[in-house]
């Protein structure tokens, strides 16, 4: 007699390491309607609605110029200020969103998990995709002004490095997606980390160097210029300004550090993740 083949086998997981990637492909109706719901439902009963996606990059690119470029005279080279900080500040804003659209998925999303099964996973897999459009929308904004201010004749072109540009998206993708995870997991037990994740965002956004450039970091605060230097969000900073503005301190060593730290945070916050999702509806 032949053996029934199953559409479904629901066994227990005993892998470490789990991207479950066959299951996620069979959910992935479920994954594009999660995204169009973060895309959707962000700014649905707002009066701006999605103006915000252009205002919030460049009333922090003025405040920063306004700040630490006029008042505290921090230098950007031939660059213009303003072009300097939107392109930090870009850069910036995908990884955050990531972290903090990641951070609370457990939290956020216990009703739904605690009446229909689907890879868990999905969830902040689709707070990263959906990010992407937001990305691109911002980066959108920092092209029209540097085709601006190129037009006026400043002085900036990218350089060869740009070819890297998918890299430097996939490891702020990565980075925060992992460091998201983990909190996520940590906060069905520890609800204080919420609080927390606000503060610790806005002082790392300053660790990483985004409101200005490695090279004044350590000018100015030489004792405390590891703390930039081995920073791998700052690398990714720096990295991206450098290959856009043709600006700052690139080396193959710090990219390489931060594709590495970028590739085992995801892999730990993968590994932390999928141990916190058979039990943490239990704690929330």
């Amino acid at each position: 007699m032949k053996q029934e083949e199953w559409l479904y086998e629901i066994t227990p997981k005993r892998k470490l390491i789990d991207l479950n990637l066959k299951e996620i492909w069979r959910y992935r109706d479920l994954l594009i309607l999660f995204v169009k719901r973060d895309i959707v439902t962000v700014y649905k009963q707002t009066i701006l609605g999605p103006l915000w996606f252009f205002i919030q990059p460049l009333f922090t690119s003025v405040i920063f110029t306004l700040v630490f470029s006029n008042i505290a005279g921090l230098k950007s080279g031939v660059i213009p200020s303003f072009l300097f900080n939107l392109a930090g500040i870009t850069a910036w804003n995908y990884f955050k969103e990531c972290l903090t659209g990641t951070s609370n998925t457990f939290r956020g999303n216990a009703a739904i998990f605690g009446k229909v099964y689907f890879p868990r996973a999905i969830m902040p897999l689709s707070v990263t995709i959906s990010n992407l459009l937001k990305f691109g929308i911002q980066l959108s904004i920092f092209i029209g002004f540097y085709l601006y201010y190129v037009l006026i004749g400043k002085d900036i072109s990218p350089n060869f490095y740009l070819l890297l540009f998918p890299v430097y998206v996939l490891m702020m993708a990565l980075m925060g997606l992992g460091l998201g995870m983990c909190i996520s997991a940590f906060t069905t037990k520890y609800r204080d980390l919420t609080v927390l994740v606000g503060f610790a965002t806005s002082l790392l956004m300053y660790v990483s160097a985004v409101p200005f450039s490695l090279a004044e970091a350590i000018k100015k605060v030489p004792e405390l210029s590891w703390a930039f230097q081995y920073n791998p969000i700052t690398q990714l900073i720096e990295g991206f300004r450098f290959m856009t503005l043709d600006y700052g301190m690139f080396t193959w060593g710090g990219f390489i550090y931060a594709l590495v730290f970028s590739i085992l945070l995801f892999l730990v916050g993968l590994i932390v993740f999928n141990k916190t999702e058979k039990n943490f509806i239990d704690t929330v």
